[in-house]
């Protein structure tokens, strides 16, 4: 039931004789910025956790960025994650189209959030946190509250006990069932185990500590 256009289109680009068109043949018609999200959208980057680690390991500073040269290791590194090797020009390219579409004051670095557009919108939960960030004063406040034996950082404990309350806070958002896959996403920023602030800030925190 396609239309004369339609057929035409299809036809043009669909290489198989069923009428239809893959994902993969449809991201070869994309422009390229939209091309290259969905390359790894299709990769099969499906786990926040290996995401989160992956940054852990690159923002070795804490400084909640990384450059372009770190950018792209993390690319790589990333990639080979999803079990797949691309050619070190197709990396270049991919880790330039990154700043251009994200590194708006030209600093040449990304931040993490940013970053995050690689993951799909339904594993996305960096997401679902934009609607319940904190500015530093009630973030600085939470930290100390739910640090709770004042060591500096928090633990996987404390992090659940937070993370109950901020999803029976903000219903609309967050959903509560989804508990142990946000504790588990976030907990791989920590280190070993311990969470310090300024990794916590970068999911909770609306504003520069």
């Amino acid at each position: 039931d396609l239309t004369p256009e339609m057929k035409a289109f299809v036809d043009q680009y669909g290489k198989a004789t069923d009428g239809k068109i893959g994902i993969v043949e449809l991201a070869q018609i994309l422009p390229t910025e939209e091309n290259f999200l969905l390359f790894f959208r299709c990769q099969q980057l499906k786990s926040s956790e290996d995401f989160m680690q992956t940054w852990r390991k690159y923002d070795s500073d804490h400084s909640g960025f990384i450059d372009s040269e770190e950018l792209k290791s993390f690319l790589k590194d990333l990639l080979q994650k999803a079990n797949k090797q691309i050619e070190d020009s197709k990396l270049t390219e991919y880790t330039e189209i990154m700043l251009r579409m994200f590194d708006a004051n030209n600093d040449g670095k990304l931040e993490l959030t940013e970053l995050a557009r690689l993951l799909p919108v339904q594993e996305n939960f960096l997401i679902k946190f934009q609607g319940v960030k904190m500015c530093a004063k009630e973030f600085n406040k939470a930290f100390e509250m739910y640090d709770q034996d004042g060591n500096g950082y928090i633990d996987e404990n404390e992090l659940d006990a937070l993370l109950k309350d901020l999803c029976e806070k903000n219903k609309k958002e967050l959903d509560i069932n989804n508990l142990a896959t946000y504790k588990k996403s976030i907990m791989a920023l920590s280190d070993g185990g311990k969470l310090y602030r300024a990794e916590l800030a970068l999911i909770l925190c609306a504003e520069e500590n």
